[in-house]
Parts: structure tokens; C-alpha cells; sequence
């Protein structure tokens, strides 16, 4: 048999912990140092509204481990080119959630988080275009939530190694699911000629 099951049951094995990271990531956004306020007061930077870590990175993220961790196990759940397919469609589905989750946490990164200062409540480093990032000495500006900047950049370049992790793995079951889709074919003729 040329498909590997047990690469593609490894590989959902590996998505597992990653998906469950970036469901804590992003639920850490939420409650900034721990706090509920601020969630109440509507306080939070608005693209973490689009639930990149919870939807794209880990929630969506489980359907492919899912898939790629039961193959094989059941015998009458699915056939073989069932079964390449099914490992096919949910490399698409997590590489859209790797993907989603990336961009989400990018957007969310360049734009700031929204915290007060001197000047009130406002999205201070938004018009920068990500240079804050560069200039540790400014994240000082912010006064509540406190070392929310230091907070956000941890978590989101948290959740965008993640989803970078996600998508590799998304995309080496991909290729191997197609490869196997390729090759069965051949693999059958070269059994039946050693076997005749």
C-alpha cells in the first residue's frame, strides 16, 4: 500500500496540542492580564473579534486531526480512495484555518491593541504600520491595561507560530494525500505483477 497512515495519524496526533494552543491563545486575548473588564467595556482591539486562534487555528483546526488521526482505524467507515480523499479535503480545510488564523493575528499585530493614555481610550500605534514593534520605549505610552502591549505581541506571535506550524503539517498531508492518490494506481499494477 503506498499511502502512509501512520505519517497522516501522526501528523493529526501533532495538530491536537496545536489547536488547543491556539484556543487558549486566544481566549488569553480576551481577558487581558487576567482581567474581565475590559471585555465588558468593549476595550479590545477590534480583530480579535474574528476569532483567529479560537475558529481558524482551533476549532477549525480539529476536523483535519480528526480525519487524519482515525484513518485506517475503521474498516467499514472508510475505503481506501475514500479515505485519501477525505485526508485531501481536510488538508484544505486546516491549511484555510492555519491561513485564516495567520492573517487574523497579523492584522491584529500591526494594528495595536486599544488602550489608554494621556490622550483617552484610542488605537495609539494604528497609524504606524507595525513600527511599534520596533520601538519597545513607546509601549510605555499605554496605561491600561497594563504591559497590554507586551500581552498582545506575546500571544499573537504565539498564535502565529502556530498557525505557521499548523500549516506545514496541513500541507505535508496535502502532498502526501495526493501523491498517494496518484500513485495507487501504479502500487496496485506492480502487486498484481508480482504476484502473477
Amino acid at each position: 500500500m503506498c499511502c502512509s497512515v501512520g505519517f497522516a495519524r501522526s501528523l493529526g496526533l501533532a495538530l491536537v496540542p496545536l489547536a488547543l494552543c491556539c484556543i487558549l491563545a486566544n481566549l488569553l486575548l480576551l481577558f487581558p492580564m487576567g482581567e474581565i473588564i475590559y471585555i465588558k467595556q468593549d476595550r479590545l482591539a477590534s480583530y480579535i473579534w474574528y476569532f483567529g486562534g479560537l475558529g481558524g487555528g482551533g476549532l477549525m483546526m480539529l476536523i483535519p486531526a480528526v480525519v487524519f488521526s482515525s484513518l485506517g482505524k475503521c474498516s467499514f467507515c472508510w475505503n481506501e480512495s475514500l479515505m485519501m480523499c477525505g485526508s485531501v479535503l481536510a488538508a484544505v480545510i486546516g491549511l484555510v484555518g492555519s491561513c485564516y488564523c495567520l492573517v487574523i493575528s497579523g492584522f491584529t499585530l500591526v494594528q495595536g491593541p486599544q488602550c489608554f493614555t494621556s490622550e483617552g481610550w484610542a488605537y495609539h500605534f494604528a497609524d504606524q504600520g507595525g513600527r511599534y514593534l520596533l520601538q519597545p520605549e513607546t509601549w510605555s505610552r499605554c496605561l491600561q491595561p497594563v504591559n497590554i502591549v507586551e500581552w498582545n505581541v506575546t500571544l499573537l506571535c504565539v498564535l502565529m507560530g502556530l498557525a505557521v506550524l499548523e500549516f506545514i503539517i496541513c500541507l505535508l498531508q496535502l502532498a502526501s494525500g495526493l501523491v498517494n492518490v496518484v500513485c495507487r494506481p501504479f502500487c496496485y499494477k506492480q502487486e498484481y505483477s508480482l504476484n502473477a
